[in-house]
């Protein structure tokens, strides 16, 4: 089964994490085959799920919303993770100019209601601002977050895509504690092992979320073959899929990040659980970890 992790008092999510960013693209949207795909992920352990308000412009929270109407007693069994404050001519928000950032107290109160409506739930386990907002007022963000906390609407909440200083700005400003923040991180978007982000979040104790851990697809082209290559050559010495290595490479650092993974394919849904039947070494997490920057390290 998969492992999990803390991330708050009464809160565990599980290592691996399913991405519904992809879930409007499927051509079969229907709740017995976006049930398939829950049931998929939860007879592995797999019992966190992240959507956001934007994804499928604005579609994909209510396509979860009707299978969870089918199935309830699926709700029990997973942590729904949303996410809210973009703002793009789609959907709901058709009538928008321009495309921007809203994390004004108005705007978020707004967007949990209708994800609490569309996902047919009752409460959103974590919350996150999806994207920093250059047009950020904390005192109004931050009393919005808590207030949703106090009201239960929101069991706890985070950020997405924060550099250090925007989360020390928003959480100077409030009660609760943001428990995690959702960046990219993977082989080949490496560097927030390097500019600070990930030590900022593992000196806190706050186990990161990494989207995108598969970087698209592009690991695997041919750009990167040597690299694609040994992803290759350790998932057939560990009887896996190459993805697999590359999802272990994350779980295997001590930081704790939870990696989010997306797909419509249920073969594929079926097979994320491998990345946990994976051993790395430190030396081979390096040989890796090289191939991917095409140098030795210093």
């Amino acid at each position: 089964m998969i492992p999990r992790v803390t991330l708050a008092p009464g809160l565990d999510l599980s290592r691996l994490v399913y991405g519904m960013w992809r879930l409007a693209d499927d051509p079969d949207t229907s709740p017995d085959h976006v049930q398939a795909k829950i049931e998929a992920c939860l007879s592995q352990g797999i019992t966190s799920f992240d959507q956001a308000d934007i994804y499928g412009g604005y579609t994909a929270e209510a396509i979860l919303g009707r299978a969870l109407k089918a199935a309830p007693h699926l709700r029990d069994q997973m942590q729904i993770v949303t996410k809210c404050g973009i703002k793009a001519a789609a959907g709901r928000h058709a009538a928008t100019r321009i495309k921007h950032y809203d994390t004004s107290r108005r705007h978020i109160m707004a967007s949990v209601e209708s994800s609490l409506t569309d996902m047919a739930i009752e409460q959103i386990d974590v919350l996150l601002i999806h994207r920093p907002d250059p047009f950020l007022d904390p005192d109004d963000t931050g009393a919005a977050l808590d207030a949703l906390v106090t009201s239960d609407k929101v069991r706890h909440v985070g950020a997405s895509n924060f550099a250090p200083h925007d989360w020390q700005l928003l959480q100077s400003r409030m009660s609760n504690p943001l428990i995690t923040n959702q960046i990219e991180i993977s082989l080949l978007a490496s560097s927030p092992f390097r500019n600070g982000e990930i030590a900022f979040l593992h000196e806190r104790r706050i186990p990161p979320m990494a989207w995108s851990p598969l970087a698209g697809g592009a690991l695997f082209s041919p750009d990167h073959g040597l690299l694609s290559q040994r992803l290759s050559q350790i998932a057939a010495a560990q009887g896996v899929a190459a993805s697999a290595v590359a999802i272990a490479w994350l779980l295997a650092h001590p930081a704790q990040i939870l990696p989010v993974l997306g797909t419509n394919n249920l073969d594929r849904i079926a097979r994320i659980g491998e990345a946990c039947q994976v051993s790395l070494d430190r030396e081979t997490w390096f040989d890796l970890y090289s191939l991917a920057l095409g140098r030795e390290v210093p």
